[in-house]
């Protein structure tokens, strides 16, 4: 059951301000467009799976959560507008998901940030990812797409799909046509995936084969979190597959390069964990298992690391925010 709550109204418009007159700032926000002529808090009901349910396509048994998200609509008015939904990584919703936010809303375009940790009970899951299964996220994506189908102001054949770190993973997968019959019960077909900083290193059972449309990778050469290489070696397995992909990587940048208020000098993430090291791929049964033995994964082995590095670059994300608005451009163009 869905629920709809009105959290802010400002009367921008009637301000004779509008989101598509006010020029960016250096860093890509504007001073006055940056802010939504109306903000809604909408209440969502998902699942809680392991991650084995998930790729199984199997529900019985999985914890009902209601998941919330905020939709920002950057003018007033009656006209279905593009949305990119926005969904945050293992440290929930933080700075960089406001910059996206901010300098989405002053380019006219609506956003859906996602929460999929407090309903669920959590904060944080850096330093025990275990606490989530990793592909909730994606199911939480898809959920979202059925609120986004249903609201008057959305235009459904314009919603691009947005996420970072564990976020940018599951943006990326929920590109998998597999997936996306399973568990995507929306009618909306994103128009483009835009995954920042994914985490790569999962080899799922025809993952190369997404829907047909565009999916779009950022990553920094500096990034020790999740390393682009894996997202190099994937993006040459989907081309090679006929897939419309691409990656951009940026030189030096780090994990969490475009959070505005992030350090900007590489800092040690305390105790956050990886796994760079590990070799993942999905079982035929469902599981997700390690190495060439096929050893059931787990965040106690050894393959898992900790105290990766995040860090701001204020370069990476100007960049990032062109090329994502060039992207979107493109991929809202009528068909």
């Amino acid at each position: 059951m869905r629920r709809s709550i009105l959290f802010l109204a400002a009367g921008l418009m009637a301000c004779g301000l509008s989101a598509a007159a006010a020029e960016p700032s250096q860093d890509g926000v504007a001073d006055l467009g940056s802010y939504a002529a109306r903000v809604e808090a909408h209440a969502f009901e998902s699942l809680t799976l392991t991650d084995r349910q998930f790729l199984t396509g199997t529900s019985e048994g999985a914890k009902p959560v209601t998941v919330t998200g905020v939709l920002r609509i950057p003018k007033a008015g009656t006209e279905r507008l593009p949305a990119v939904i926005l969904m945050h990584g293992s440290g929930g919703i933080g700075g960089n998901i406001e910059f996206w936010q901010r300098a989405l809303t002053a380019r006219g375009l609506a956003t859906f940030a996602l929460d999929g940790f407090t309903g669920r009970g959590l904060t944080v899951v850096n330093t025990d990812q275990s606490l989530l299964s990793r592909t909730n996220l994606i199911l939480d994506i898809y959920r979202a797409l059925g609120v986004l189908a249903k609201h008057p102001r959305i235009d459904p054949a314009r919603v691009a799909v947005m996420g970072f770190s564990r976020g940018g993973q599951a943006a990326l997968y929920a590109s998998l046509k597999r997936f996306d019959t399973a568990w995507n019960r929306s009618g909306i077909t994103p128009a483009i995936y835009l995954p920042v900083y994914p985490d790569c290193s999962i080899r799922f059972r025809d993952d190369t084969a997404p829907v047909a449309r565009p999916i779009r990778i950022f990553g920094g050469s500096g990034d020790d979190y999740n390393p682009a290489a894996a997202c190099a070696a994937y993006t040459e397995r989907l081309k090679a597959a006929g897939a419309d992909v691409s990656l951009t990587v940026f030189p030096e940048a780090q994990h969490v390069f475009d959070n505005p208020i992030g350090p900007a000098k590489p800092t040690v993430a305390k105790g956050a964990q990886t796994v760079r090291a590990c070799s993942l791929h999905e079982a035929a049964d469902g599981a997700i298992v390690e190495g060439a033995k096929d050893t059931p994964f787990t965040y106690a082995d050894p393959c898992v690391e900790r105290d990766p590095h995040i860090g701001s670059d204020a370069a990476a994300r100007i960049a990032t925010l062109k090329d994502v608005s060039d992207a979107l451009a493109a991929a809202f163009r009528p068909r």
